[in-house]
């Protein structure tokens, strides 16, 4: 991995890349940016690149548009094709204001500040989210390409194929892959990056998107991450493991607790589940979110923990002996259409106030939540989960720490464009809504 100014240019000339894309992300996770020329990138890398933040979602009001993209060399890669016949580079870019100070509206700007409450004290905060996503025919329907199930492995299958070229791809961009499998539902896969700090796994994740559906397209194929694409199949998950470690030594371990959980993960877990409703807006930000959580699809809504119980939010997988460094909790609830930036800061942020404010981690469910009736789940004060975006939207908005942690500008920002996505849907007339009612009313 290069790691400075002078590796950049190095690997630029020994490679005859042409065009390097300066990369940024809105509040919503879309990766936006611009391509510069090799004879203009000495210049980039040390002073920045200038741009128009106005019409940028969540971006820049028009009175303070001007920006500057300031490249982090730590992420250079070359986009192992090319495009146009061009060798083509990228890196990921902090915003900051023309002064250099950084501009409230950048995600990677808020997970790097929510990360420095930890580097401050010489602890570092990881993550391994699992993101899964469809393969279709093309982006107008979602015909299958496979009507294979979970761990199935059709050596001719084309999405099988397509998915290895992938996972090529992303090893030889630098990004570790730990594995690749077949997912539940058909033509639905899934790719597995290797445990890293959250800054570099949250821009691994744009690049996997990014990788996942240009290898797609070149095989004829689109790839989607949409939630929830097909009605009565599994949705799409982002389901996120965590720890934080001091460093090689993993926090989360403690081998005198009957759940191999130390106090610092059982208050970091107790946060999560106190919290989760509020972050669900931005871990499960789209309509079709909530068309993915609900009960029987194996995405737990219910807020609660567990180890053997898939039911439940958050899981702790079982611990191995001689696997220390392994023991981490797994929150089940995010989507991968979700901003990872925004995503790892909203959930480090719940973790660390159940830290600092001593909370105390309810027992485990180990039974099935789905299975009991609504009595049951009232008898043990089960927590449900916003049940639509609407209702995230209000619990979001009313949410100090959520604030707190992204900052007015985003806070607001993202408030403002949910709620304008709620009302298009709300008034949209479905064909659910003409085929049930037309012909009776």
């Amino acid at each position: 991995m290069t790691k400075t100014r002078k590796d950049v240019i190095k690997a630029i000339d020994d490679a005859g890349v042409r065009y390097i894309r300066l990369c940024f992300t809105d509040i919503l996770g879309r990766i936006k940016g611009m391509s510069i020329t090799r004879s203009e990138i000495e210049q980039v890398l040390e002073e920045g690149q200038g741009f128009d933040g106005s019409s940028v979602e969540g971006f820049a009001r028009i009175e303070e548009s001007d920006l500057m993209a300031v490249p982090d060399p730590v992420t250079f890669r070359i986009i192992p094709w090319d495009i146009s016949g061009e060798k083509v580079a990228m890196m990921f870019c902090d915003i900051t204001h023309p002064d250099g100070t950084p501009y409230d509206g950048d995600p990677r700007w808020v997970l790097k500040r929510t990360v420095q409450r930890l580097t401050d004290k010489g602890l570092s905060y990881y993550v391994g989210p699992e993101l899964e996503f469809f393969y279709f025919e093309d982006s107008n329907d979602t015909k299958l390409l496979d009507h294979d199930g979970y761990f199935d492995y059709g050596a001719l299958d084309k999405s099988a194929q397509v998915r290895k070229a992938t996972v090529n791809a992303l090893e030889t961009m630098g990004i570790p892959v730990e594995c690749s499998h077949h997912e539940v539902a058909p033509s639905q896969h899934e790719i597995d990056l290797k445990y890293q700090e959250a800054i570099v796994m949250a821009d691994f994740a744009q690049v996997y998107r990014f990788v996942v559906k240009q290898i797609a397209m070149q095989s004829n194929m689109y790839a989607s991450f949409m939630p929830k694409p097909i009605y009565g199949q599994n949705g799409s998950g982002m389901h996120v493991h965590m720890s934080i470690f001091e460093k090689d030594r993993n926090l989360f371990f403690d081998g005198d607790d009957e759940y191999n959980l130390s106090d610092m993960a059982r208050k970091f877990t107790a946060g999560i589940l106190k919290h989760v409703c509020e972050f669900t807006l931005v871990t499960n930000q789209w309509v079709n979110s909530y068309k993915r959580l609900v009960p029987g699809y194996e995405a737990p809504v219910y807020v609660s923990w567990g180890r053997r119980n898939r039911s439940s939010m958050v899981r702790v997988p079982l611990y191995r002996v001689g696997k220390e460094k392994a023991t981490r909790i797994e929150l089940r609830t995010p989507d991968p259409a979700a901003n990872p930036y925004l995503a790892f800061a909203t959930m480090l942020a719940a973790g660390l106030e159940g830290i600092e404010k001593n909370y105390t981690l309810t027992e485990p469910m180990e039974e099935n939540i789905f299975h009991m009736s609504d009595a049951d789940k009232k008898k043990l004060d089960i927590d449900i989960l916003p049940n639509s975006l609407e209702n995230a939207i209000h619990t979001f908005e009313q949410s100090s720490l959520m604030r707190e942690t992204l900052g007015d500008h985003i806070f607001d920002k993202l408030i403002e464009n949910k709620k304008i996505e709620w009302d298009a849907y709300r008034v949209h007339v479905s064909r659910f809504e003409l085929d049930e009612y037309l012909p009776q009313l």
